[in-house]
C-alpha cells in the first residue's frame, strides 16, 4: 500500500509543490485548504490525491479532515502541517481581530491538525508517522512590522519541540522547516522591494519552491529511528543571516 499524507494549504506555493512531490512519488496524499477549486488544480492529473476542503482553524473541520483520512486509507504516515497567514503590522497598530485571526490560524490550527495526526498515528497498526511542521525563518528574526506572524512562527517551535517529545511514546517523529523566500505566490512581491530593518526597501532574491519540496521528500523519507529537528531553507543572498 502506498505510504498517505496529510498536506495543509495544498492549493497553492509550498504546500501544491510538496503535495505534488509527494503524489509523483507515489503517496496517497489528502488535499487540505479551504479553496475546493484550487486543491482541484492542484490534484489534476494525479490519482492519488484525496480533496478534502478545510480550514484549519475551525475544529470540527479539521476533525473531518482526518475522518474522511482514515476512512479512505486506514493510516497516516505523514501529516505536512503548511497552512499558514500572514498580517502586516506593528505591536503598536496591528489589530486584536488580526492578531486572533492569524493565532488561529498558524498555530492553533498547527496544534489541532498536530493533535489529529498524532492521534490516528497512535492508534494505527503499525504504530507511529511523521510529522513536519512549516515553520519560517520569522521563527528566528523577524521582519519589520511582522508581530502576528512572527510571534506565531517562533510559537511553531515549541509546538514541534513538543510534539517531538511527546510523539516518543507513539512513533511519532517530528521536524520543522523554515523557509525563506521561496519563489511562490507570496512572494511575487519582493521583487519590488520589501522593507527592512534599517528603513530601506529592497528587492530579495527568491530561489526555486522545488527545492522545498525535494527538502520535505528528504525528510520523509526517512525511517521512524531517524529524525531531521529542524531544517533551514534559503535564497543565498537574501538579508537573513545578520538581518536587523
Amino acid at each position: 500500500m502506498a505510504k498517505t499524507a496529510v498536506v495543509t494549504g495544498a492549493g497553492s506555493g509550498i504546500g501544491r509543490a510538496v503535495a505534488r512531490a509527494l503524489l509523483t512519488d507515489g503517496w496517497s496524499v489528502a488535499l487540505a485548504g479551504r479553496r475546493a477549486a484550487a486543491l482541484e488544480e492542484t490534484a489534476a492529473g494525479f490519482e492519488g490525491a484525496l480533496v478534502v476542503p478545510t480550514d484549519v482553524a475551525d475544529e470540527d473541520s479539521v476533525a473531518a479532515l482526518f475522518a474522511a483520512v482514515r476512512a479512505e486509507w486506514g493510516r497516516l504516515d505523514l501529516l505536512f502541517n503548511n497552512a499558514g497567514i500572514g498580517a502586516a503590522g506593528t505591536v503598536a497598530d496591528l489589530s486584536v481581530e488580526d492578531w486572533k485571526r492569524t493565532v488561529d490560524v498558524n498555530l492553533t490550527g498547527m496544534f489541532l491538525c498536530a493533535q489529529q495526526a498524532v492521534r490516528l498515528m497512535r492508534d494505527q497498526d503499525p504504530r507511529g508517522g511523521r510529522i513536519v511542521n512549516n515553520g519560517s525563518i520569522s521563527a528566528h528574526v523577524p521582519r519589520p512590522s511582522s508581530v502576528a506572524y512572527t510571534a506565531t512562527k517562533h510559537a511553531v517551535t515549541g509546538l514541534t519541540r513538543s510534539i517531538s517529545l511527546d510523539g516518543r511514546a507513539w512513533n511519532v517523529a517530528c521536524g520543522q522547516i523554515d523557509i525563506g523566500n521561496a519563489a511562490t505566490e507570496m512572494t511575487e512581491r519582493m521583487a519590488a522591494g520589501i522593507p527592512q530593518a534599517d528603513g530601506r526597501v529592497v528587492a530579495e532574491p527568491t530561489f526555486d519552491v522545488q527545492h522545498v519540496a525535494d527538502a520535505v521528500r528528504y525528510m520523509a523519507g526517512l525511517p521512524l529511528d531517524a529524525n531531521v529537528q529542524f531544517l533551514t531553507i534559503t535564497a543565498t543572498t537574501m538579508p537573513f543571516i545578520g538581518r536587523g
